[in-house]
């Protein structure tokens, strides 16, 4: 039985949106419709997509398309790391030099980077070393960009880098300079605090866009026909529909191994997000029990957890010296 002196309870209505449910139903309609209509229709030839999505040469392709994207990304990520600290170096040519890298790289477009990579083996076909105006000491031919994928890797490395350094850069700054200082205190070394300190904090900044990234980089493989290269997925596809003049097809098949190579990106990015942002969520409070002591309420943590009022006054994840 209540106390009068309480009152009564609160009997909470929630809130109705009717144009909320309306939308989501037209929506759905809609979707409903065009997969009807597309499904009906012979310019989309699902027969030629069922004969080709398993096709040899198809999935030949998709697997240069995942060694272009690794490969890429992989040199992308070490040359954006090393730009990263060149652009946080005191010193001021280093830096300025880290500056042109990304300027130009980030202002022209990509394709316009592979076309030019594509005929550098015309304009440099030996390289040389030595001082200007005088004989080189040393002649080499220049066989590495005669070979169009290591072209195609490079290219795509060398842009890619560019916007890699400013994910690392980003990363490196969010953590709180405080903690560095901190682990001087502690006797901790450079290593170690990158190891330990500064690194763990920041991928929770650099993992969700370089994720991002490595899905952008598996879609951009399709620009390397710029170099010409004709042996990933979409080259492959394109060279299919040109024969046999069924363009649509052969561009769904080739949609179709591009959306799923992207969900197991894309799942992979969540756990490994998850991975790293633990101990940053705020902590959970349980519901105090009938009769029982508001500010009694124990944390989400197994056992005796902290008190509420603890909680409150314990230092955030994100705070210089609170754990993370």
């Amino acid at each position: 039985m209540l106390d009068p002196e309480e009152g009564e309870a609160i009997r909470a209505v929630p809130l109705r949106h009717p144009w909320r449910a309306l939308i989501a139903v037209v929506l759905v309609l809609a979707l409903a419709v065009f997969i009807v209509d597309a499904a009906q229709r012979e310019d989309y030839g699902w027969a030629e997509v069922g004969k080709y999505i398993f096709d040899k040469r198809i999935s030949q392709a998709a697997l240069v398309t995942l060694q272009l994207t690794v490969y890429s990304m992989l040199i992308a990520i070490t040359l954006g790391l090393l730009l990263a600290i060149m652009r946080l170096s005191p010193n001021p040519v280093v830096k300025s030099v880290a500056w042109l890298y990304l300027w130009i790289f980030r202002g022209t477009p990509v394709y316009v980077q592979l076309v030019f990579w594509g005929i550098v083996a015309l304009i440099y076909p030996v390289l040389t070393l030595g001082v200007p105006f005088m004989t080189p000491w040393v002649t080499v031919p220049n066989d590495i960009f005669l070979n169009l994928f290591i072209t195609a890797v490079i290219g795509l490395a060398l842009n890619e880098a560019a916007y890699m350094s400013e994910i690392v850069r980003a990363g490196l700054l969010s953590v709180d300079e405080g903690q560095e200082e901190a682990s001087k205190a502690l006797a901790m070394s450079w290593g170690q605090t990158m190891r330990y300190i500064v690194v763990p904090q920041a991928m929770k900044i650099i993992i969700p866009p370089t994720g991002n990234e490595v899905i952008s980089m598996l879609k951009t493989t399709s620009l390397v026909a710029a170099i010409p290269l004709s042996i990933d997925l979409y080259g492959v596809s394109r060279g299919i529909s040109a024969v046999t003049f069924t363009p649509v097809p052969l561009l769904i098949v080739a949609s179709i191994w591009y959306l799923l190579f992207t969900s197991v990106l894309m799942v992979g990015q969540h756990f490994i997000e998850k991975r790293f942002s633990r101990g940053t969520g705020r902590r959970k409070e349980d519901k105090p029990t009938a009769g029982g002591d508001p500010s009694a309420v124990v944390g989400s943590t197994a056992g005796d957890g902290p008190t509420t009022a603890a909680l409150t006054n314990a230092p955030a994840g994100n705070d210089a010296g609170g754990k993370g």
